[in-house]
């Protein structure tokens, strides 16, 4: 936002003589400007004068999201010469609001209202309002463009953005004079009162008596106290309540009404599924902390140290999965972060591998990097494996070592780098010819289930760099 605002800024600057007060103020309505497009159903289009005087520039350009439209007009940075818009050029000549018509397409026409912006007596802008006659020719229409007109000079105050923020299709509008009495509700209003019971609203005062009647929840946000969550019957609505007012009298009343119930009752479903397919997580885990134990036992038990090395390994590989659901079990979105997951690996699972004396360090570098929960398993026992390999191979014979971990994202892939300072590999070592059952379920996982590569290299110890499609792993191209 700020850097949009310095770009404004250098815009006015390079091509107006208006003062930094008047570019300020421009500023100040132009946040204001999706919102007085929503309301009036129109494009609205902010002109200002260049220096040389021969053209305007179109510095604003907001088309409305409250309905459907194909209108091809100037776009925001478009410079157009004074005689293209005589509309614009007699605002800027009179200093007073117009109505006409523009020409968009060869016998298609807008209903184009502009209005005039001043300082003082300077007049510094004009913003137009452009919409199809259907809407223009509607016997309601004026109340939104008084109301639009109105919100164009009370945009001039300082006031909290969030409360003109953007509006969407189907939200009810519902506009009262000041004395409270309904003088315009679009089509969404009426449906929304209608279900509520409620069939008539022009010239009556707002009906907040008898929602009251039937609310059974309201919510208020504290940091949007213009804003109520409301439980009316069976729906839930979302209002928004503006007061335009003047020497604290008001003026107008837009009230705005969104029906969330569809959106509440699917938040609820998945807040619901988060926290069963949590407990699940957690279920495995302590059923793979259960399996860890039983062959820690079995282990024990065996006189051949083959078969205790070897039960060794697959409690490993088992602890380094419960850790993946551990984590996926405490988090609220299915997804997988490798840092942590690398960590708790190294505080939880190492200290099975290594003996009691030896020191391990351990180093973490680069972005967070988050995969999907389907290839977390997968991420911690290829994690697992490259650490069993660095403690048995690379730091053999040695009582202390370090281990880290190094992440890049690019624009098309993650990069993860496992890394120790041990004797690093054979000079004949090859990925491809390793008879290692570790190496051989790394290769496996990589290649088939997540669909990577990876590569191991002497560089003053091992490094192990696995490189993972953000397409295939679910991410996202940047």
């Amino acid at each position: 936002m700020k850097e949009q605002q310095k770009s404004d800024t250098a815009i006015y600057r390079q091509y107006t003589d208006l003062s930094a007060m008047q570019i300020e103020q421009l500023k100040r309505m132009s946040s204001f400007f999706p919102f007085i497009a929503d309301l009036a159903h129109a494009h609205l289009l902010l002109y200002i004068k260049t220096r040389d005087g021969d053209k305007y520039l179109v510095m604003k350009h907001h088309k409305p999201h409250t309905f459907f439209s194909q209108f091809e007009l100037p776009a925001a940075g478009t410079m157009i010469a004074v005689v293209e818009e005589p509309l614009v050029s007699r605002v800027f000549e009179q200093g007073k609001a117009i109505h006409g018509r523009r020409e968009w397409r060869l016998g298609n026409t807008l209903d184009m209202y502009a209005y005039p912006i001043k300082d003082g007596n300077d007049l510094i802008g004009v913003v137009t309002l452009e919409t199809s006659q259907g809407y223009a020719t509607s016997s309601s229409y004026y109340q939104l463009l008084e109301v639009a007109e109105m919100l164009l000079d009370y945009s001039k105050r300082q006031l909290t953005p969030d409360l003109f923020s953007p509006i969407f299709a189907g939200t009810g509008i519902i506009i009262a004079d000041k004395n409270n009495r309904i003088t315009y509700t679009n089509l969404s209003a009426t449906r929304i009162y209608r279900a509520l019971g409620i069939y008539h609203l022009i010239g009556c005062r707002l009906p907040d008596r008898e929602i009251s009647a039937m609310l059974h929840r309201e919510i208020i946000d504290s940091s949007r106290p213009f804003e109520k969550e409301m439980q009316v019957g069976d729906l839930i609505l979302l209002q928004r309540d503006i007061k335009l007012e003047e020497a604290g009298v008001m003026q107008r009343r837009i009230l705005l009404l969104a029906d969330v119930t569809q959106v509440r009752k699917k938040e609820r479903e998945i807040k619901i599924k988060t926290a069963v397919i949590q407990e699940i997580h957690h279920r495995v885990k302590n059923n793979l902390q259960t399996i860890a134990s039983l062959l820690r036992l079995q282990g024990r038990r065996s006189k051949f140290p083959e078969v205790k090395a070897a039960l060794q390994e697959s409690t490993n590989r088992i602890l380094s999965m419960a850790v993946a659901h551990e984590f996926l079990s405490q988090h609220d979105k299915e997804e997988i972060n490798v840092i942590e997951v690398t960590r708790n690996i190294i505080e939880r699972v190492v200290p099975n591998m290594v003996d009691s004396d030896f020191v391990l360090e351990s180093k973490v570098e680069g972005p967070e990097v988050v995969l999907p929960s389907k290839n977390a398993s997968n991420i911690a026992v290829i994690i697992n494996e490259l650490i069993l390999n660095s403690i048995e191979h690379g730091f053999k014979d040695r009582n202390r070592g370090t281990i880290g971990l190094r992440t890049e994202i690019t624009d098309e892939e993650y990069i993860i780098e496992l890394y120790d300072d041990g004797i690093g590999l054979p000079a004949d070592f090859s990925v491809e010819k390793a008879k290692s059952l570790g190496l051989q379920i790394i290769t496996t996982l990589v290649q088939d289930d997540i669909g990577g590569s990876f590569e191991m290299k002497n560089d003053h110890g091992t490094r192990c760099i696995l490189r993972i499609p953000k397409i295939y792993s679910g991410g996202e191209q940047e």
